[in-house]
């Protein structure tokens, strides 16, 4: 009782939006489900004076109903195809990591942005946007201003991406009888799991491809998602030697995305079931549901990006953001081109 009665308004409204959305989704695949209820979520958030009755249930579908989509699309894969995609995509990983952390340090230097924002612009762009800058943000403690000036930029690249890079992808030459190639470069070259799920469903509706791109654009995110874990360790062992402190102030369980081992446990399930003769079309419903979540997610972070706070306060930050999502989507390009995958 307590749950609903502190987010059943959020929830309410996150609904409210994604129902039409998804059935528009459905009426103009080009566009998408998800797309829509981006756009949708901009625009009602700015008619909202008082957000506060909504902020909980809002948070709750932009975080957990999202991990839960991403669990649901682990029923219908097969475990040795999670396992060949993630190793394919390691290397592109790597590097698309490296350069975004390059590049927000030179641009920290150069353009002289306070360190700790700069460190989490970098870690969003280069992990997985928000959930990275939120396990990040207490290990070099940084407050609470500093965290959502750095989620507000993340989230305006996610928007953009969500967007732009279907349309981007048709221009520049995917395949568009396969997910692989578009799914390689979502999965590595968008910011957040959110932005992710919406570009590659909107590239299986526009080519009518079930969910090819949306399984293989999540295994490669949830791969590199897994980098939270090292690099977090990274920075909390450099602030602890800087400042002189012994102290371990990071615990594994607040780091460690826990939602991807359910979406492997899912995965097997579906191996072990597929194995002994269940169709795979048992396991479309659990797809379509998944889709659905990933559309009510979406709603959810168009209700959080407050576009014209953000081109206001956010100056060199953005530019910074900016650098990085090119860097990364320069770099995944190159490297898909380089291993033959496009």
């Amino acid at each position: 009782m307590t749950f609903l009665k502190e987010n059943y308004k959020g929830l309410l409204l996150c609904l409210a939006i994604s129902i039409p959305s998804w059935f528009l989704g459905k009426a103009f695949p080009i566009i998408g489900g998800a797309v829509i209820a981006i756009l949708a979520g901009m625009i009602v958030t700015l008619l909202i004076k008082d957000k506060t009755a909504f902020a909980s249930g809002i948070k709750f579908t932009s975080k957990k109903i999202l991990q839960w989509a991403v669990i649901l699309l682990g029923f219908g894969m097969n475990l040795g195809v999670v396992a060949s995609t993630g190793l394919q995509s390691l290397p592109i990983i790597v590097c698309t990591i490296t350069v975004s952390l390059v590049i927000a340090f030179i641009l920290h230097k150069v353009m002289h942005i306070p360190s700790k924002i700069s460190t989490l612009i970098g870690v969003g762009s280069s992990i997985c946007g928000g959930s990275a800058i939120a396990a990040t943000a207490p290990v070099i403690e940084a407050d609470d201003e500093e965290v959502a000036q750095s989620i507000s930029v993340i989230f305006f690249f996610n928007v953009l991406a969500a967007l732009v890079f279907p349309y981007f992808g048709q221009l520049v030459g995917f395949d568009t009888l396969s997910g692989d190639a578009f799914g390689v470069f979502a999965g590595t070259a968008v910011n957040d799991t959110s932005s992710v799920t919406a570009a590659a469903s909107t590239w299986d509706a526009m080519w009518n491809l079930g969910s090819q791109t949306l399984d293989k654009a999540v295994t490669v995110k949830l791969t590199r998602t897994l980098a939270i874990i090292p690099i977090t360790l990274v920075l909390a062992f450099y602030r602890a030697k800087k400042e002189g402190s012994k102290e371990n102030k990071v615990s594994m369980k607040s780091i460690f995305p826990f939602f991807i081992l359910y979406f492997v446990g899912a995965s097997i399930i579906t191996t072990v079931l597929m194995a002994v003769g269940v169709p795979a079309t048992v396991f479309a419903p659990i797809k379509e549901l998944s889709k659905f979540f990933i559309v009510m997610a979406m709603s959810a972070i168009g209700l959080n990006t407050n576009i014209v706070k953000l081109i206001k306060n956010g100056g060199k930050p953005i530019i910074m953001g900016g650098c990085c999502w090119i860097g990364i989507t320069g770099v995944s390009l190159i490297m898909q081109h380089v291993m033959g995958l496009w």
